[in-house]
């Protein structure tokens, strides 16, 4: 794929570390952001490198040859680089056979394993800067942006800070911490900091006293405290991990720094994410649509019948079609939209289920096709097709999440015409416009507070608007299909809070 390249003013080397990139690695969204993300910066004129860790052997990517050794919970250990110019971003993977061992379950083994695994990466990252320099120019000068990802990778800040800016290296040097979820914290017995070569003058800022559980070890923390600027993936998530109840415990550290905190919502990637020209759409009766009142009417009813077909439903075109997709644990709310089957499976809809996660709640998702095999399917486990499939063919999106930092689900079902039924949180609230009846406005339904009986009456708004009000429902499709989710805004954003970070006198 050819990217438009813009002259800028703000040029700027940029390193984004972190712990998966798609399409080599993922788990969710902060894999799709690394994936997807340093390719709009590119476009905007930067030069951007992504530092990953090479969990199998990716054909694309090449040895470069270079052999580096770092210390790692006291001892040496020697790594490999691997490069592939892919989409004018330089992607570079470090070596080392602790990656390999977790290449089926990336985040698996015991948290000593897994923080060896951060470390290791955060140190190969920063060496990268000076070592891996393809074309003959490294990034470690001093007009150098490294953006960390998440616990993973939030050591990067403080090696930075206490390895080099301290040393006199990298003075011009600067650190963005990304915030894609602050329910994983790195956390520890605090004696576990020993093991991550920090000096002692940096021990404290490891240090968190939990009121649960006491004085514990927190890389994160330490990561909040040394980046200069800090992004939270929308301005809703950035206000609430702010309270008591939305900061995890670190609450107090982000409001004693809040002049560093920005939120920017993510974007989506629109080659993959675009019903015209969707690969999954191309077979089994599926077709590819326009962003128009024709695309609904004809492309997308198509591939509503099309899945109803491959899953064994009867495939009606009056019925509203409701899917969810996504983890199935307490975050994502899948256990209301359970509770409130007693209600959904005595209307007149269709429900099409994806997703794996708590075993407890797979078997209730079982249950509910056991016991309504004729209106509701569930596919435990996950599936890009299928995925992809369920955006195209539904109706109605669910997704009534307790937290959600951002979500990318809301904003794949807009693009493809499907409307989304969303909890005020997070990103959420941000990415999905109220439905207004009397101004004909709005993109979806968005309810709160976050209760079963909520959902239920915002599912039937929905159910009444679909079947009574079908204009009115195309006009919600249309304006969701006309919202740009793409990442070139966000690229914009995150490119002003760099020239700030560039800017500080701030030390990290």
């Amino acid at each position: 794929m050819q990217l438009t390249v813009q002259a800028n003013e703000n040029a700027t080397n940029l390193i984004f570390v972190a712990s998966e990139c798609a399409p080599w690695s993922k788990t969710g969204g902060l894999g799709d952001v690394v994936g997807s993300l340093p390719k709009a910066l590119v476009s905007r004129g930067h030069r951007v490198m992504v530092v990953a860790p090479r969990y199998m052997d990716y054909p694309e990517a090449l040895d470069t040859g270079t052999r580096m050794t770092y210390e790692v919970f006291g001892q040496q250990h020697e790594v490999g680089y691997f490069h592939a110019f892919i989409d004018n971003v330089d992607y570079v993977f470090v070596d080392h056979s602790c990656f390999h061992a977790v290449a089926d379950s990336i985040y698996s083994g015991d948290r000593q394993s897994l923080n060896f695994r951060c470390a290791l990466l955060c140190k190969a990252a920063l060496e990268a800067a000076w070592h891996i320099g393809p074309g003959g120019y490294p990034y470690g000068d001093n007009n150098t942006v490294f953006v960390a990802n998440d616990w993973q990778t939030s050591l990067l800040p403080v090696y930075l800070n206490a390895f080099y800016r301290d040393h006199g290296k990298m003075l011009g040097a600067r650190s963005l911490l990304v915030l894609h979820n602050l329910a994983f914290q790195g956390r520890g017995p605090f004696d576990e900091v020993h093991n991550l070569e920090i000096p002692p003058h940096y021990l404290d800022h490891f240090m968190l006293d939990d009121p649960i559980g006491g004085e514990c070890m927190n890389m994160l923390k330490a990561g909040l405290l040394e980046a200069h600027r800090w992004v939270a993936v929308s301005n809703g998530y950035a206000w609430e991990i702010q309270t008591d109840m939305g900061g995890k415990g670190l609450a107090p550290v982000l409001q004693s720094q809040q002049w560093k905190m920005n939120g920017v919502v993510n974007g989506i990637d629109y080659i993959e994410w675009s019903p015209e020209r969707d690969t999954f759409l191309q077979s089994d009766g599926y077709t590819t649509y326009g962003f128009d009142r024709d695309g609904i009417l004809t492309g997308k009813a198509q591939c509503k019948a099309a899945l109803q077909k491959q899953l064994g439903l009867p495939v009606r075109p009056d019925v509203p079609l409701f899917g969810f997709i996504g983890r199935l644990d307490s975050q994502k709310g899948v256990d209301m939209i359970f509770d409130s089957q007693g209600w959904l499976m005595n209307q007149d809809v269709q429900l099409v289920l994806l997703g794996s996660g708590d075993s407890e709640l797979e078997n209730r998702m079982r249950d509910i096709e056991n016991n309504h095999g004729d209106k509701c399917k569930a596919w435990v486990g996950f599936s890009v097709e299928m995925a992809h499939r369920i955006n195209a063919a539904c109706d109605i999106l669910l997704m009534p999440s307790r937290f959600e930092p951002c979500g990318l689900n809301q904003m794949y079902a807009q693009r493809y015409g499907t409307v989304p039924v969303v909890h005020a949180v997070g990103g959420l609230r941000e990415t999905v416009e109220s439905f207004n009846p009397w101004e004909s406005t709005g993109t979806g339904w968005v309810f709160e507070p976050c209760e079963t009986n909520r959902l239920i009456d915002t599912m039937n708004d929905a159910i009444v608007t679909y079947r009574d009000h079908r204009e009115t429902f195309i006009g919600i499709q249309l304006r969701g299909m006309e919202r740009d989710f793409s990442w070139g805004a966000a690229a914009k954003y995150y490119e002003d809070i760099i020239v700030q970070a560039k800017h500080d006198d701030f030390r990290g």
